[in-house]
C-alpha cells in the first residue's frame, strides 16, 4: 500500500530539557540537540512531499522561564537563523515566521528578516517557525486585522466567514493535517489552535532530539491509518 504524506504537518517540539535530563547533561544542551534534530529533520520532512511543515519553537508563554534559559534560546535562534540558512536554502525550502515580533531583541528579528529574504523565491516547501506564538494571541491578532479591513471598507462584514479567517493568521497556510507532540504531553498548548480545528493528532513518548526520520515514518504509518471524516458520518 501507497504511503501518503499529508500536505501540512504540525510539530510541538517537546522535551529537550527532559533528554538532557536523562542523560545528565545541562538542561540548555538539550535545546541545542533539539536545533541540530529540526536541521535534518525538516528537510527530510518537505523532501518526502510535505509542503507545509509548523514547528512550535518558543511561545509567548516561555519568556516566563528564567532568565538565562531565555538568553540562551534567543542567541541560538540568532546563530541558527543567521548560519545555518544555507541548508534550507540549499533544499530549495523557504522559512517565514509566525507570532508576535514585539518582545523579541532586535538582534533575533534581524536574524529573522535574513533567512526570510534569503529563503523567499523557493519552491519545494515552506517551514513554518512559530516564535513567541500564541493560538489565541493569532486569533486575537486577526480579528483586529479584520476589523481595521471592515471599517476602512476594503471587506464587508457579509464577507466574514471560517475561510475568510486564514487570510488574517500570521501567515496565509492550510489547515493542518496531522499534529504531532513529542515526549508524550497530550495537550496541544495553545499551538495554531484555529488551524488544527480537524487535524489528526500523535502523542509519541520520544523527546525532540530523538524524533528523528525513522520516528516521522512511524508516525506517518499511524496518519495512514486514521480516518479522517472533518465532522461527518462514517
Amino acid at each position: 500500500m501507497e504511503k501518503y504524506y499529508p500536505e501540512h504537518v504540525a510539530i510541538i517540539l517537546d522535551g529537550n530539557r527532559r533528554w538532557a535530563k536523562r542523560k545528565n547533561l545541562p538542561s540548555l544542551k538539550g535545546h541545542q540537540a533539539g536545533a541540530k534534530n529540526l536541521e535534518k529533520l525538516a528537510a527530510y520532512i518537505i523532501n518526502k512531499g510535505v509542503k507545509y511543515l509548523s514547528v512550535f519553537a518558543f511561545s509567548t508563554e516561555n519568556f516566563k522561564r528564567s532568565e538565562e534559559e531565555v538568553k540562551y534560546l534567543m542567541d541560538l535562534f540568532v546563530s541558527w537563523f543567521k548560519h545555518e540558512y544555507n541548508k534550507f536554502h540549499d533544499e530549495n525550502i523557504k522559512v517565514i515566521f509566525s507570532g508576535r515580533r514585539e518582545g523579541l531583541r532586535k538582534d533575533v528579528q534581524e536574524a529573522m528578516d535574513y533567512i526570510i529574504e534569503k529563503t523567499k523565491n523557493n519552491t519545494k516547501g515552506t517551514l513554518n517557525v512559530c516564535l513567541n506564538y500564541g493560538g489565541q494571541q493569532e486569533i486575537a491578532d486577526g480579528a483586529k486585522r479584520i476589523a481595521e479591513d471592515v471599517k476602512k471598507g476594503k471587506i464587508n462584514i457579509d464577507e466574514i466567514d471560517e475561510n475568510l479567517l486564514y487570510k488574517y493568521m500570521y501567515n496565509e497556510l492550510p489547515p493542518i493535517d496531522f499534529l504531532i507532540r513529542t515526549s508524550g504531553e497530550e495537550r496541544i498548548s495553545n499551538f495554531m489552535i484555529y488551524e488544527s480545528s480537524y487535524a489528526e493528532m500523535y502523542f509519541p513518548e520520544v523527546c525532540f532530539p530523538d524524533f528523528n526520520e525513522d520516528e516521522f515514518e512511524r508516525a506517518i504509518d499511524i496518519y495512514n491509518t486514521r480516518e479522517r471524516r472533518f465532522g461527518g458520518n462514517k
